[in-house]
């Protein structure tokens, strides 16, 4: 990654966490909040995350990859109503259609393009092909996507939330790595169970 583009990573990043906090996470009566099971005094270290470190100057993993710091992995969060993601898209990958049910999106594409898109609540699509230093916001709920299209070329984006706990749905996995019948699925998507069960066995963890 290009010093430029580190440059931007830091500031877009900050800046993207600001302008998302909202009151998407409930109030909080104190300034932050200390975990049951932290006993020793609480001083700048636990309010420092440095799990997103090692990706500065690392290669690019071979299919893509989410690295978080969301409330499960940076406890400081608690309460705060942010969260950071790391999106790295080696060449042709897509991160597949999600919702994140408590909060909006704020993506910040450094390096690359991405095609993008959501669809709203009566169906229509909006989607858009970024360039680096472009940013796109996913409202709250909605299916959203995005994929590098560049057969060559990696991308890299950066992704605040309004939530220290986002969640994310997966709908690929949701329908066809869960426990809902074939049947059920074949008459969702009007076709047939062998259908069905060629997507589950496409989707199923390899051994």
């Amino acid at each position: 990654m290009a010093s430029t583009q580190k440059l931007f990573f830091l500031l877009l990043s900050s800046f993207a966490i600001i302008r998302l906090a909202s009151a998407a996470d409930p109030d909080i009566t104190s300034d932050f909040v200390i975990p049951t099971n932290v006993t020793a005094p609480v001083d700048g270290n636990f309010f420092t995350f440095t799990g997103i470190r090692a990706l500065v100057g690392a290669p690019l993993p071979p299919n893509f990859k989410v690295t978080k710091a969301s409330l499960a992995e940076f406890p400081a969060l608690n309460g705060q109503s942010v969260s950071l993601a790391v999106l790295e898209f080696p060449a042709g990958t897509t991160n597949p259609p999600h919702t994140h049910p408590r909060s909006a999106e704020l993506l910040f594409l450094i390096q690359g393009s991405l095609q993008v898109g959501f669809v709203d609540t009566t169906n229509k699509l909006f989607s858009q092909t970024l360039q680096a230093g472009d940013m796109f916001v996913f409202p709250k709920g909605l299916v959203h996507f995005q994929y590098n299209a560049d057969a060559q070329k990696p991308s890299i984006a950066v992704s605040a939330f309004g939530s220290a706990s986002a969640g994310t749905v997966s709908l690929p996995a949701t329908l066809f790595t869960t426990s809902i019948d074939d049947t059920i699925l074949a008459k969702a998507f009007k076709t047939d169970v062998a259908t069905i069960q060629a997507l589950k066995a496409g989707l199923a963890p390899k051994p």
